[in-house]
């Protein structure tokens, strides 16, 4: 096969939160590493949006032009606007953690989000991120305690069936980096274990709790701007470096068609062979996913 043939470009706009935007961290320098493909990001992303939000927001921007929501990295713009931006090849869509766990796909606005979609771009691929469970220390999933009364397998769970149900009923192929996250758990050769969150108040810079074994999570120091001294910040649901690697590699293998052996870009935060292990897990994931057809 010759490096032409082999090639891929892709446009690809992103509508969705907090969990979308840490896509763009390395698949971006993925594509580009990989010599002949190439894409087109842009992102349409606001944390805590759900897929009603974005719906809101579109008929927002028709009654008044000037409100444009989303920061693309360059510019204001309106939902409208970014899908007229280009002729995109996919676009993809992303519920809310909270509205993916506890609420009805039927009552998600999914198919309002879609109808605008294809009303602006007919010939695009419509696809969805099939997001992970928080880790397992998270207030909302913590064993005892959690005010979501379930726990991180049952998260997991219960995702798996709403983006299921979803890309059935709108024959949307899935990007299932949620299943990558949980293959990355149970294969990584340190396993996060959960502590008693009242340690928390005992600790002192630069103490953290334990956190190895999990793409997810993410609990250091930072400084208050106001009072000037240090706080410990908690985020136990986001990707970390890990986690956003990981989510590269998913969309990369998936969207292009790629394996992990493909993959050449390693961020300098990972080792070369903790890389190639969540590159794997990855294409696990891309491989055992099943698609609606």
């Amino acid at each position: 096969m010759t490096a032409q043939a082999h090639e891929k470009k892709l446009k690809v706009l992103m509508i969705g939160n907090s969990f979308t935007q840490s896509v763009p961290y390395f698949f971006p320098s993925i594509v580009e590493a990989s010599g002949s493909d190439s894409l087109v990001l842009e992102m349409a992303a606001i944390g805590g949006y759900t897929l009603a939000t974005h719906c809101d927001d579109y008929y927002k921007s028709e009654q008044n032009p000037e409100h444009r929501p989303y920061w693309t990295g360059f510019k204001q713009a309106s939902l409208h606007e970014l899908l007229s931006e280009h002729k995109w090849d996919i676009v993809t869509v992303q519920q809310a953690s909270d509205q993916s766990c506890n609420h009805p796909v039927a009552s998600w606005r999914a198919d309002e989000l879609i109808s605008l979609i294809r009303h602006h771009q007919p010939e695009a691929e419509i696809m969805t991120q099939l997001i992970w469970a928080f880790r397992a220390d998270d207030a909302a999933i913590r064993i005892p305690g959690g005010y979501w009364e379930f726990d991180q397998h049952e998260m997991h769970e219960r995702l798996l069936k709403s983006y299921g149900e979803l890309a059935e009923t709108h024959h949307l192929r899935v990007i299932p980096v949620g299943l990558a996250v949980e293959i990355a758990r149970e294969k990584s050769p340190l396993k996060f274990k959960n502590y008693d969150p009242a340690i928390l108040d005992a600790l002192n810079p630069p103490d953290v709790p334990p956190q190895a074994g999990d793409p997810v999570g993410d609990i250091r120091w930072r400084k208050d701007e106001k009072t000037g001294e240090l706080f410990l910040y908690r985020d136990t649901s986001h990707m970390n470096v890990r986690g956003k690697y990981l989510q590269a590699c998913v969309w990369y293998i998936l969207l292009y068609g790629r394996t992990a052996e493909e993959i050449k870009y390693i961020p300098k935060e990972l080792s070369d062979s903790e890389a190639k292990l969540l590159a794997r897990c990855a294409e696990q994931a891309v491989r055992e996913y099943k698609q609606v057809k």
